[in-house]
């Protein structure tokens, strides 16, 4: 097992220039793509309250009407749902013209949740633009608020706070280096993975292991490299020189 690693390093170790050089350049291109393609996306919310649950006794003293509070928390529901029906979209769409968006448009951008157990429900708008975000979770609670008494008979909902504008809004959607970090794991793990799979594909002989378990022999010699051989050569005759004129590799002549 210890051999093998070893094999599998020294074969890393020999391609490293090409892996390095390819999870460089996906991992670069990964983050250029990110960071062209980036857009942030803002939100705006309001909150409205289903309340009327006071009523007077026979003294004429206020009370609250715990009944009143289960039916409207059970209206929650019905009511989150008819926030984003054609019904009201329509409406917002006719009324603010000027938002620009379709009925399906609003559809998709609103979303209306509440608090368990409370009569506070949430509208909030999102879009790349957080004055329209703000328009348009403000124009969604007015027309929900004028068309509910016409369409449920109730008239219960009153808005505790409306969407504002602000000057360094910050976007839900911020800049992650998740895909960066995805890309060069993938891309390294790639790359090792097809360098050790090269080197399987490769059958020339590299080694006297190699030609041992092929042809069944032994070898009994290898010639070296030429440039190794010729450099080796050199120094061998250089030395001898030397010792023939008595000179050594420091000495200068002095005229």
């Amino acid at each position: 097992m210890e051999i093998n690693l070893k094999e599998y390093l020294m074969i890393i170790k020999k391609r490293m220039w090409l892996i390095v050089g390819c999870v460089l350049a996906v991992t670069i291109l990964t983050a250029m793509y990110t960071t062209s393609h980036y857009q942030p996306i803002y939100q705006a919310s309001t909150k409205l309250i289903v309340n009327k649950t006071v009523e007077q006794d026979q003294s004429g003293k206020e009370q609250i009407d715990y009944g009143a509070i289960g039916v409207n928390l059970a209206l929650m529901n019905t009511f989150k749902e008819i926030i984003r029906t054609p019904a009201i979209m329509d409406k917002v769409v006719q009324r603010f013209p000027d938002l620009n968006v379709s009925t399906d448009q609003l559809i998709s951008i609103v979303n209306v949740s509440n608090l368990n157990e409370t009569q506070v429900m949430t509208i909030s708008a999102r879009h790349f633009s957080h004055e329209k975000a703000v328009k348009i979770a403000n124009a969604v609670s007015d027309v929900f608020q004028t068309e509910i008494p016409k369409i449920m008979k109730v008239d219960n909902v009153t808005i505790l706070n409306r969407a504002k504008s602000q000057d360094n809004p910050i976007p839900i959607n911020q800049k992650s280096n998740q895909y960066i970090i995805l890309s060069f794991i993938v891309s390294l793990a790639a790359m090792v993975g097809l360098t050790l799979l090269l080197d399987a594909l490769d059958d020339t002989l590299k080694t006297d292991k190699d030609i041992r378990e092929i042809f069944e022999s032994p070898t009994l010699a290898y010639i070296p490299k030429a440039k190794e051989r010729g450099k080796e050569l050199r120094t061998n005759r250089n030395q001898k020189s030397r010792k023939k004129t008595g000179e050594t590799p420091y000495a200068k002549t002095i005229h």
